[in-house]
């Protein structure tokens, strides 16, 4: 009865979102719901899964449990971790491993709830300088047949016009490339647009590539931390300047986008609040704030929101709510 009553409300849900039956996973699926992949308190304990209908209400998995946590990398801990699912259907998450160092984690699945191949991947270990690899993410370039590896990374001196904005972290956008989780390309920039810029993500949009990003501006100038728009032809750049804000009033970040019913939803971590914040737009230009008509699981934090099967919908339940 329970997964009868599940499918009428994703079948609801779709119809009233004015999704198209030709909506598809990463893996050609039909889309029918979605899943979101967060972290709670510092990370200590694990990745932790949620899913919804609509994009709006999320119904914790696991019984609030986290579903895997593979305790590697600097200091052991889970935070920022972001999925997607390749073309094979495999998904890939990486994650934080700590405030400090200079690695991530990895691991795959097949269904988000099995995880395997757990590793650190050294992504800075050529920069004795650098501090962090903060809020890591994936992304699969379609053209190139890779996936992009990006992070947030302080190296002290490097970028000397902005020091002293946040503290002692002063952040970039760096990547790798690869097509196997085995070999990596050299680390390269990614985003410098002459400030503090943390907590990246991707999506394709209208044949091109659009990134939202965190402005982490704290002073002399007025604090930003919100969320920007930035656009590029191809996944590795170059990169445009970045919008106004589109988080709203509060401090912001951790965005994660997807698009539900032909629109585009961004949700991000309120984090002096404790509390996620949703925005949505059909052109990426003007935005609706929907943070009122969101509800998450409580202690939800920076994650990732992605569309996935009835397969993997229901693999995520039978974990139990």
């Amino acid at each position: 009865m329970r997964r009868l009553v599940w499918a009428l409300v994703f079948a609801a849900a779709a119809s009233a979102a004015g999704a198209a039956p030709a909506d598809l996973t990463p893996a050609g699926e039909p889309v029918a719901g979605y899943a979101f992949t967060y972290f709670t308190g510092n990370g200590e304990d694990g990745l932790h899964l949620a899913i919804s209908a609509d994009g709006l209400a999320w119904e914790v998995a696991n019984g609030g449990k986290a579903v895997f946590n593979a305790r590697a990398g600097s200091q052991k801990l889970m935070r920022d971790p972001c999925v997607i699912q390749a073309p094979d259907g495999t998904f890939h998450l990486v994650w934080t491993t700590g405030w400090d160092g200079k690695d991530i984690g990895y691991a795959w699945s097949k269904d988000l709830v099995a995880w395997t191949g757990a590793k650190t991947i050294p992504v800075m270990e050529r920069e004795p300088e650098a501090r962090n690899c903060w809020a890591p993410e994936v992304f699969y370039d379609d053209a190139e047949k890779r996936f992009l590896v990006f992070w947030a990374t302080t190296i002290p001196g490097r970028f000397p016009e902005t020091d002293g904005q946040d503290g002692k972290n002063n952040h970039r956008i760096y990547f790798t490339t690869t097509k196997d989780f085995e070999t990596f390309a050299p680390t390269a920039m990614l985003y410098d647009h002459g400030f503090n810029v943390i907590d990246a993500t991707m999506m394709r949009r209208e044949g091109r590539t659009v990134m939202f990003l965190k402005d982490e501006t704290n002073k002399p100038f007025t604090p930003q931390k919100n969320i920007r728009v930035a656009w590029a032809d191809k996944p590795a750049g170059p990169w445009g300047k970045p919008s106004e804000p589109i988080s709203g009033k509060d401090w912001a970040e951790g965005p994660t986008a997807v698009t539900i019913g032909g629109q585009v939803v961004v949700y991000f971590d309120k984090y002096t609040k404790s509390r996620m914040g949703a925005v949505r737009s059909r052109d990426l230009k003007a935005w609706e704030d929907i943070s009122d008509q969101v509800k998450f699981p409580p202690g939800t934090r920076h994650g990732t929101a992605l569309p996935v099967s009835k397969k993997i919908l229901d693999a995520v339940r039978r974990l139990g709510g």
